[in-house]
């Protein structure tokens, strides 16, 4: 492994860290001895990184520390690739564009030989289903789910019964066929999933649901999980 690798993974790992880490544990998730872990922390240091601690004690990366953005491994190019194929593949036009647009941006600044890695991968997509009519709205769902608006739906069910509905969307699930939003419901009261392909109109209000949406987000997760167990 490269120097240059192995400060990434160094950086890396402390990014999965939120609270400081033991340079042993840090040594043994990079593969180093401690002796080497010491002295990628302080070639880390000097080159600007802001990590707290020391030997004993353990360290944490202060956020805002950013690596050019050569630095990625093959494998990392490979997700890259990978992610930004199925996207462009199974999402709607405004999202496979900005994908497209993303690995062109990281191919514009990789050396050679890791560009030519970007170019000529061979993970494939296989070709999906149709985009939904209802995909079409998708980038007014994530607008609204970033400024945190509800969401006027008309909506028909899995049985074909129409209603009106105003939602919470905080979250959309792209599945291999559907596409699905996640809300909290008025109408329900609680939170539903709404295929996008049965919605037949979606209006994005001006109203500021009153719940962040990080929080609801967590909430049904737990809910979901709890379900599961």
């Amino acid at each position: 492994m490269s120097r240059a690798q192995r400060l990434l993974d160094l950086i890396q790992v402390l990014r999965r860290h939120r609270h400081p880490v033991s340079g042993a544990t840090l040594a043994e998730a990079t593969g180093v001895s401690l002796r080497t872990l010491y002295r990628d922390i302080e070639t880390l240091k000097s080159e600007g990184a802001s990590i707290d601690g020391e030997a004993g004690v353990g360290y944490v990366l202060r956020p805002g520390f950013m690596l050019p953005p050569l630095m990625f491994s093959e494998e990392e190019i490979e997700a890259l690739v990978l992610g930004s194929r199925w996207v462009h593949q199974r999402s709607d036009r405004a999202l496979a564009d900005a994908a497209a647009n993303v690995l062109a941006k990281i191919g514009a600044v990789l050396p050679k030989d890791l560009r030519d890695a970007l170019d000529d991968s061979g993970l494939l997509i296989a070709p999906g289903e149709p985009v939904a009519a209802g995909d079409a709205e998708l980038p007014k769902i994530r607008a609204a789910i970033r400024n945190e608006r509800k969401l006027g739906l008309s909506y028909r069910d899995k049985d074909g019964v129409a209603s009106k509905r105003t939602v919470w969307p905080f979250a959309v699930g792209f599945f291999e066929k559907v596409r699905v939003v996640v809300a909290w419901c008025e109408l329900r009261q609680d939170f539903r999933h709404f295929r996008t392909d049965r919605i037949v109109t979606l209006t994005v209000t001006d109203k500021r649901y009153p719940r962040r949406r990080q929080a609801m987000l967590k909430e049904w997760r737990d809910r979901e999980s709890t379900r599961e167990a």
